[in-house]
């Protein structure tokens, strides 16, 4: 997947006309809110010299920036509105991301807050001496490896944000979804692993608010759909990835 590319425009605005810029600027974003070109943006004004201001535009590439966003039906309308800070413009360039990027430790992972490796290593214990007593799970993991809980652990925690485990001593994704292939898992199975694993959790003592279970549920359901799919008589192996890192996703740990 090519990385998008950010567009950043600095502007210099007298403070006098700060307020209409900002209007202005209010009103053309409806026009980057419905443009299939836009990823997001974000206008931010300096703290130090009110003067400044950074508008920041996430575009899907240069090319749909340049001749899909400013030769749509869309750009007449953004341009009339900014049209009279064109000329307080001091830098207007794309970007491209390099390597060197991260999280820092403002917001919690997945992985710490659960309680880390341990609490992970509890949840498939728990979870896989459910799943060898089940009627319908049984037969899927039938001549299951002593091993299989633990391999599953490492897997979850790298995925949850901790440390990549799984990569170093198992492989990356693709590794995980040849475990799955030609094995027919059906949906009744999938929501019974579902329904399960969020019984082990609560029996593993695994956090129980509303943020952490809802991004641990939004995992669960969609690595149990990629699941079924790969288990499937027509799917083919995905290229080479690495392990997929979860997120909060839209609801960010609540730290009152």
């Amino acid at each position: 997947m090519t990385a998008h590319t950010v567009e950043y425009i600095r502007y210099r605005i007298p403070e006098d006309r700060s307020a209409e810029f900002l209007a202005a600027y209010t009103r053309a974003a409806a026009q980057l809110a419905v443009a299939p070109q836009c990823v997001d943006y974000e206008l931010a004004r300096c703290e130090e010299d009110f003067a400044h201001y950074v508008l920041r535009i996430t575009w899907t590439s240069t090319e749909d920036h340049l001749e899909g966003f400013r030769e749509s039906e869309l750009f007449p309308d953004f341009l009339a509105e900014i049209r009279p800070y064109i000329a307080d413009i001091e830098e207007m360039r794309h970007y491209k991301p390099t390597t060197v990027r991260g999280e820092g430790a403002a917001v919690p992972t997945l992985y710490a807050w659960a309680g880390g490796a341990e609490a992970f290593g509890r949840l498939t214990s728990v979870f896989y001496e459910k799943v060898v007593k089940d009627e319908l799970l049984a037969p899927v993991f039938d001549g299951l490896a002593p091993e299989h809980a633990q391999h599953v652990a490492l897997w979850l925690v790298e995925v949850f944000g901790g440390p990549p485990g799984y990569s170093e001593t198992q492989g990356g994704h693709g590794h995980m979804v040849a475990k799955h292939m030609g094995r027919g898992i059906t949906e009744a199975q999938r929501r019974r692993w579902v329904n399960l694993i969020q019984d082990a959790a609560d029996e593993a003592g695994l956090p129980t608010d509303a943020e952490f279970r809802s991004a641990f549920l939004a995992y669960v359901e969609w690595g149990t759909r990629l699941a079924v799919y790969f288990s499937g008589p027509d799917a083919k192996p995905p290229a080479e990835q690495p392990v997929p890192r979860w997120g909060w996703g839209a609801a960010p740990p609540y730290q009152g």
